[in-house]
């Protein structure tokens, strides 16, 4: 028999009686070389023969079933004799749950808590029990469900066990737009510790985030649960993923960027922890307005203008101390190569640079920055001229009244 790690240890004690009974089966006809005309020990001793384990016990699905239904019942039972134990796991994402159940009085017959099977799983059952005539037998046995045709599944932002700023918005993006978009909603639940009110919205339809009314408490822990799996998110493709992630909320960082003035003020739990000189975007090419939330953080990076939509203005290899900000390329950065713009003048393409030095070094104003920031710190800019970051450009919801993010819900 197979050792399955990770099996249930209820199960664990039967199974070992079994397998010593079957050695001690194995031994005696070993010792008995052509005494038992094949019938085993029991005919030997005047006993009936022992029944084969799928005679003693029936399990349904069958053993390598594959694309088995949804609807299909999940059973064991015993024709004659009693259950022992039951044990059932359903292995899905790289990851084992053992499915409850309970064995019906009499003995005979155990059934699942939930009828229902998942989707695209596959399941792992063993079972002891005893027979009419008292003696232990064992089976064990998997089969797969069906997989559906299409599949989605969400990428959820942040990362799991993250520690994160207080601006950060759980953010899922999923593989596919999403018809059913109320059903997919109702199976994701944010919650928080202490408890606030958190809200759900919807940008399109592959797009859904989460936040609070006001940026996060520091200490929060935030649990994300995905229900996904078999909720129906559009006709024929069923979600995935059966998951929990959990991030915590670190200090809080808020970082004011005024472009006119070129200075950022960094606010560390509301005290002023230093004024920093920047450059901002130039005249044709200005930074957005509004909340920004730090959404990577890249030692050094390379940038190239065409990736964001430009000529080929640029393609600077290694940038240092690179935070990005929006999915369209804003960034606050280390700046080498315009030494004497920070605190003077705005010459960038659209992002906010900071003095550095070739290479990157702790000792200028965008190292000692970096390395006092997390992913889900707020970076605002004002007073630059050009619009207000659009909600969904990046984690930039903080930009959107409570009102209209309460009405981006699919569940009414």
């Amino acid at each position: 028999m197979r050792h399955v790690q990770g099996r249930a240890r209820r199960a664990g004690a039967a199974l070992a009686a079994v397998l010593t009974w079957a050695a001690l089966l194995a031994g005696a006809a070993g010792c008995s070389s052509g005494g038992t005309d094949g019938f085993g020990i029991d005919h030997v001793l005047g006993g009936p023969p022992r029944a084969a384990p799928e005679d003693v016990i029936r399990i349904s699905p069958d053993d390598g079933a594959e694309a088995v239904r949804q609807d299909q019942p999940l059973t064991v039972r015993v024709p004659s004799g009693r259950l022992e134990s039951v044990t059932v796991v359903r292995s899905q994402d790289a990851q084992d749950t053992a499915v409850p159940g309970h064995i019906a009085p009499g003995g005979t017959t155990w059934r699942p808590d939930d009828p229902k099977l998942a989707l695209a799983a596959k399941y792992t059952v063993d079972v002891v029990a005893l027979d009419a005539h008292g003696r232990r037998s064992a089976r064990h046995t998997t089969f797969t469900t069906l997989i559906p045709g299409e599949r989605f599944i969400g990428y959820v932002t942040p990362e799991n066990r993250a520690t994160v700023g207080t601006g950060m918005i759980v953010s899922l993006a999923f593989s596919r737009e999403i018809e059913n978009r109320a059903a997919v909603e109702s199976a994701v639940h944010v919650t928080a510790k202490p408890a606030v009110d958190i809200r759900p919205h919807w940008f399109g339809k592959n797009r859904l985030d989460f936040r609070p009314e006001h940026y996060w408490q520091p200490g929060t822990v935030v649990t994300v649960d995905l229900g996904l799996r078999d909720v129906e998110g559009a006709r024929g493709a069923y979600g995935l993923q059966y998951k929990t992630f959990t991030f915590t909320i670190g200090r809080s960082q808020v970082s004011l960027v005024d472009a006119a003035k070129h200075t950022m003020e960094v606010r560390r739990d509301g005290a002023l922890l230093a004024t920093v000189p920047i450059t901002a975007g130039a005249p044709a090419h200005t930074t957005y307005n509004g909340k920004m939330v730090v959404m990577e953080m890249h030692e050094v990076t390379r940038m190239n203008s065409q990736t964001v939509g430009f000529g080929g203005e640029y393609d600077i290899p290694d940038v240092p101390h690179a935070l990005k900000l929006t999915d369209s390329g804003t960034f606050l950065h280390g700046n080498y190569w315009a030494p004497d713009a920070p605190g003077r003048e705005n010459v960038s393409h659209g992002c906010v640079g900071l003095r550095d030095v070739k290479g990157g070094s702790s000792d200028t104003p965008a190292g000692w920055f970096y390395d006092r920031s997390l992913v889900g710190d707020v970076v605002e800019v004002v007073n630059s001229n050009d619009k207000m970051v659009a909600p969904d450009n990046g984690l930039g919801g903080w930009n959107m009244g409570w009102k209209e993010w309460k009405a981006g819900s699919a569940v009414k």
